[in-house]
């Protein structure tokens, strides 16, 4: 489904009934990468999954957007679908701006994927993830979109403005906005995320006013993938 929103066009699903669940992809994914966990979910609550402006069938922002504005699109969205008082449940990028629009907006709970307040550099993960989503029963179609997608979305493959906007993200310092929130907050994390160390996430949880960390072993940037069975029924007791 498409809504105009600022004059951008965003690609966004919607289905299920109950409490409001809104899933946030990464940098470079789209809303199929929050697929095979979100659909776990669908049953029991409404599941909101959209694509960032920049990534999938949702359109390039036409100015440089920071980690604000993204998060301040997100919610002009979620007020327009009629979701309140969301759980947000964000991967890397999509978990910075969910720390943003936790810190301003009414959220129920938050949930984090990889998600540190400094990003200083984005590596390219294409590999870990396209062999952590090939080990998955049933995901194996998806890997393949995985691994074309995000190799089109390098750095060096992407436009200006997207390029502009990528280094304005990783640059935003957000411990600030995560000292902001109130709301119970859950880290989920692999020990062996290269992308956002372990570390970082252990930063973060000190700056949470009521925030828990849960360290997955072994695991990389991709641990909700990789570990999609253990993640749920994490998800699933921490929701309730």
């Amino acid at each position: 489904m498409i809504k105009k929103i600022n004059d951008i066009k965003i690609n966004y699903q919607q289905f299920g009934t109950g409490k409001d669940l809104v899933f946030l992809h990464g940098w470079g994914q789209n809303i199929e990468m929050m697929l095979p966990l979100a659909n776990r979910f669908k049953d029991k609550y409404r599941i909101t999954i959209l694509d960032f402006p920049g990534f999938g069938h949702s359109e390039e922002p036409t100015t440089a957007y920071t980690i604000y504005d993204y998060s301040n699109l997100l919610e002009i969205l979620l007020t327009s679908l009629g979701v309140k008082n969301p759980t947000l449940i964000g991967h890397s990028f999509g978990g910075r701006v969910a720390i943003c629009y936790s810190a301003k907006y009414s959220v129920e709970k938050l949930i984090l994927f990889g998600s540190p307040c400094i990003r200083k550099e984005i590596k390219s993960k294409k590999t870990d993830l396209y062999k952590a989503m090939k080990k998955l029963p049933g995901l194996k179609k998806i890997s393949e979109v995985a691994k074309n997608y995000l190799g089109s979305t390098d750095y060096k493959n992407a436009s200006p403005i997207m390029r502009e906007i990528l280094v304005k993200v990783v640059n935003q310092d957000l411990s600030n906005d995560a000292k902001k929130i109130k709301v119970p907050t859950l880290l989920i994390w692999g020990t062996n995320d290269e992308a956002a160390p372990i570390e970082d996430a252990r930063e973060l949880e000190k700056l949470l006013q009521d925030g828990a960390l849960i360290e997955l072993e072994g695991y990389t940037h991709y641990a909700y993938l990789e570990a999609i069975d253990q993640v749920t029924n994490i998800l699933n007791s921490f929701l309730e």
